[in-house]
């Protein structure tokens, strides 16, 4: 999301990208030429092993702590073609049971990965295969649906990335996935969950690191265009994404090509990713990647330009394919509208019921994916009711191939970023942030705000929930059911 910055820098250089003021509804024509046809992609089949990994991760601050990973490495990259088939086999060799929601990706519902949802949780030792063709291009993630407080915490997410959208070749392309630990001084596990964070804004890590390092650096060729696809894996906190000594545009929101526009900050809550095209400066000169949220500007990468790649060229965005993600048609869409809201008188959970300390309410709590309290509601509806093992009523029963406006309305003094499962959709309009039109699968919600949305329903059981994952997993979590 834009912030002052993006607004005090002219946020009207965005080209072709219409401001959708409250109750707009043109949309502006692209400059994106359409991506040419694929057929005949390739079969990756993938061998996936969640288990406990030791050392290696941010250095001395965690030399021995258990962090959880997918094949012992930090987010474990898979890169594919659109067009392409993924068949993964998800090993879990964890303590406890798991699954892999494929974050952002437009695929089958019983492919989503969500337990006792959309499949039976993969219990310790056993396996489950996942296969489906991603039909978009873009940066994505996959991890942990169930327990994630912990099960991300502890590492448990991979990156993915689908090619295809390039019209012409970058110089060079780099990932950044952003990602604190919770991590004590001696390198022990701090809790990842605390009633105060889960009630407020989440609770923060002490470590920050990006790709499981606390220093990024690269040598790259000056005058060089270079992307960089940067990754908000954080289970909590919000960055404002900017670069500094080096000209930068943004050119796809979690994933989906944009017309390109200058990057002064851009505003991403967990489980959001933007990508950035950066012409490189002249040799010797060093630039960063930097996090402006922070109290203090901080890192994700530095950058060095090294000797040129080839004689200098004027600067100017590159531009990516157009997406291929259905558009609603805005005259004929129907309005819903979902409030995001505090608990009524924050109602304990059914965990309450035990004795404190009883072994039996922690294997319930792990079985149900359910957070210690019910302190979040969606249209005054708190998950679980009572467990994922028994569905509460869906949110709302949409039409498959119908067309949608969702108003988003944050009724809290928290900002709550807002994730759709199977769907890429189109922020039309916010009550309180200046923002271009732009594809996403998770929008920041200020506080007090209404932010609309629309997409074309695909069938399914689907889930829509804050990504503050104890938010998450404390009531802030409902299902659609498209029929």
């Amino acid at each position: 999301m834009p912030t002052r910055r993006v607004i005090l820098g002219g946020l009207g250089a965005a080209g072709a990208l219409a401001l959708a003021g409250a109750g707009g509804r043109a949309r502006a024509a692209s400059s994106l030429q359409p991506a040419p046809g694929v057929a005949g992609g390739r079969l990756h089949e993938f061998e996936i092993v969640a288990a406990e990994h030791r050392g290696g991760i941010v250095g001395a601050a965690a030399p021995d702590a258990p962090f959880w990973l997918y094949n012992d490495t930090p987010f474990l990259p898979l890169r594919v073609k659109r067009g392409d088939t993924i068949r993964a086999r998800l090993r879990n060799r964890l303590p406890e049971h798991t699954a892999i929601h494929w974050h952002g990706i437009r695929l089958p519902n019983n492919m989503d990965g969500v337990q006792y949802v959309t499949q039976p949780p993969v219990e310790p030792g056993q396996d489950f295969t996942y296969e489906f063709s991603p039909p978009d291009t873009g940066t994505f993630f996959f991890h942990s649906h169930c327990n994630g407080v912990s099960q991300i915490g502890r590492g448990l997410a991979g990156v993915l990335i689908v090619e295809g959208d390039e019209p012409a070749a970058f110089d060079g392309e780099y990932v950044l996935a952003m990602k604190d630990w919770r991590l004590g001084e001696s390198g022990e596990w701090l809790p990842f969950y605390t009633d105060e964070g889960a009630g407020r804004a989440g609770t923060f890590g002490t470590v920050r690191s990006v790709n499981g390092q606390q220093s990024v650096e690269h040598l790259v060729p000056a005058g060089a265009d270079i992307r960089v696809r940067v990754l908000n894996i954080d289970p909590t906190r919000m960055i404002d994404l900017g670069v500094d000594g080096a000209e930068a545009w943004v050119i796809a929101t979690d994933g989906n090509p944009v017309d390109p526009f200058p990057l002064h900050t851009w505003r991403m809550g967990a489980a959001m990713r933007a990508d950035i095209h950066i012409r490189t400066p002249k040799q010797g000169q060093v630039f960063r990647v930097l996090d402006y949220f922070a109290a203090t500007p901080w890192p994700l990468a530095t950058f060095t330009s090294g000797q040129p790649r080839g004689p200098e060229k004027p600067a100017a965005p590159k531009k990516l394919y157009a997406p291929h993600v259905p558009r609603a048609n805005l005259a004929g869409a129907e309005r819903l509208t979902f409030r995001f809201s505090a608990a009524a008188g924050a109602v304990a959970s059914i965990i309450d019921a035990f004795p404190p300390g009883d072994p039996l309410a922690q294997q319930m709590l792990d079985s149900l994916c359910a957070g210690n309290r019910g302190l979040w509601a969606i249209n005054k509806t708190q998950w679980p009711a009572d467990g994922h093992l028994r569905l509460p009523p869906p949110l709302a029963v949409l039409q498959q191939g119908r067309s949608y406006i969702f108003d988003l309305v944050n009724t809290t003094p928290h900002p709550h970023p807002i994730h759709m499962h199977g769907h890429t959709f189109e922020v039309l309009s916010a009550s309180k942030q200046e923002l271009p039109r732009f594809l996403a699968d998770t929008v920041i919600v200020q506080p007090k705000e209404r932010v609309e949305i629309a997409f074309v329903a695909a069938a399914g059981g689907w889930m829509l929930h804050c990504h503050i994952l104890e938010h998450q997993e404390n009531g802030m979590m409902g299902w659609l059911r498209v029929v």
